[in-house]
């Protein structure tokens, strides 16, 4: 009985040791979504990349750096001259991952995300902002935006690429030029507006011209037909339908006295045989 207890006692013992070694000295690691590890043995950068999960190593001589392979977006300003020798500021959002099959080449180049970021694409993000916004006038780099886009987006690729860093997207956030160029712009766009109003109004006032022209022909025409058609003994014919029985009266004298049209008489008594 005294044996069986100092035997469990001293597994007890063991079993806590080695989980203090385990503790310590860690026989394992764990990779989280979204990493790669990249091991290293006595500092040497290994070839095989750790995918998500626990992965088994031997403590002491193997090290695991986890770097994120997720997108990430980092935003960048950068000063340039257009091909007018226009001052723009541009700023910039970038989206870009490390290529997950290369994280061991990179973190050997490169380093970590920070390095990353301050030794490759932020020089890369100038230089090729610099390039692409030297082949467009000022007026261009606002009119042509989805162009200049395209084409910082495609530069940056290529150029990051070779690096084990891949880029997602590139937007382009905004524009800043000189405040001198700024109200030259504005005042541009105001005489344009002005213009764009002054034609309108006289579109406007030659089409109501070309109305009023119509109309007046239109009248002239219906007038002249009337004209074609209206007869005297028509007129005479309107008269005498529309007459109430009673004649005009005229004064004289004292009195008043009827005053007989007489043709329309003529024209309304039958001719005795």
């Amino acid at each position: 009985m005294i044996f069986d207890k100092f035997k469990f006692g001293s597994l007890l013992t063991g079993s806590i040791v080695l989980l203090v070694v385990a503790i310590i000295f860690k026989p394992f690691t764990i990779v989280n979504a979204g990493e790669r590890g990249v091991m290293l043995q006595f500092g040497k950068v290994q070839d095989n990349v750790l995918d998500e999960g626990i992965h088994p190593i031997i403590p002491i001589i193997t090290q695991v750096k986890r770097l994120s392979v997720r997108v990430q977006q980092n935003s960048f300003k950068a000063d340039a001259a257009s091909k007018d020798l226009q001052k723009v500021s541009t700023q910039l959002a970038v989206n870009w991952h490390i290529d997950a099959r290369q994280v061991n080449k990179v973190f050997q180049r490169i380093g970590d995300q920070e390095e990353i970021i301050s030794r490759i694409i932020t020089p890369a993000v100038s230089e090729v902002l610099k390039a692409a916004t030297a082949n467009k006038t000022a007026e261009e780099i606002i009119t042509k935006r989805n162009d200049l886009k395209q084409e910082i987006d495609n530069n940056l690729k290529n150029r990051l690429a070779n690096y084990g860093v891949l880029i997602d997207d590139v937007s382009l956030v905004d524009f800043t030029f000189s405040p001198e160029f700024s109200k030259a712009i504005e005042s541009k766009q105001i005489a344009e507006q002005e213009a764009k109003q002054a034609e309108f109004i006289a579109l406007k006032a030659a089409k109501e011209a070309v109305g009023e022209v119509n109309r007046a022909k239109g009248q002239a025409e219906a007038q002249r037909l009337q004209r074609q058609t209206l007869t005297k003994e028509l007129l005479q014919k309107q008269a005498i339908e529309k007459w109430d029985g009673r004649f005009p009266t005229v004064m004289a004298g004292d009195g008043a006295l009827p005053l007989i049209n007489l043709d329309a008489a003529t024209l309304s008594t039958p001719k005795s045989k």
